[in-house]
């Protein structure tokens, strides 16, 4: 994960709290967010592969990863509306992931 994830994704969270507020509806909206960008995300990938014989193939593999990143992005700043520790909370999640795969 790139180092610079968790500073910028504090500063933009930080940002977004002085605009925005902190409230219900102000989380609700950045959990939102990850969800629309997973929706670009898998639009992306749609046009990638051309499923949508009408349109044909429209993104490139480099739109997907663009794509992709915006959703992490997205689910690091909603992150901190719920845990004090955003990178230790993604850090026990990851190492528990890698662990489910190696222990079946």
């Amino acid at each position: 994960m790139s180092a610079a994830l968790w500073p910028v994704a504090a500063r933009i969270t930080a940002l977004l709290d002085t605009a925005n507020g902190t409230a219900e509806h102000e989380t609700a909206m950045r959990v939102l967010k990850v969800v629309e960008e997973a929706g670009e995300a898998s639009a992306a990938y749609i046009g990638l592969t051309g499923q949508n014989p009408r349109k044909g193939v429209t993104h490139t593999p480099r739109d997907v990863a663009d794509e992709l990143c915006d959703v992490i992005i997205a689910a690091a700043v909603a992150l901190h509306a719920f845990s004090a520790a955003p990178p230790a909370v993604l850090d026990a999640k990851l190492h528990a992931a890698a662990q489910r795969l190696t222990t079946k």
